[in-house]
């Protein structure tokens, strides 16, 4: 078992490689837009 697939995760695959992915893409996703929301709220670009 990997140290991946403990805590949270606690189910058989959560250490794949493309859920790690997916996972990552839509946390700095969510980061980008509400940086993005900030600068356009602060600065009306």
């Amino acid at each position: 078992m990997s140290d991946l697939n403990r805590g949270i995760m606690k189910f058989d695959g959560a250490d794949k490689p493309v859920l790690v992915a997916i996972s990552a893409i839509l946390i700095f996703g969510g980061i980008v837009a509400l940086i993005a929301w900030a600068l356009r709220s602060a600065y009306v670009i």
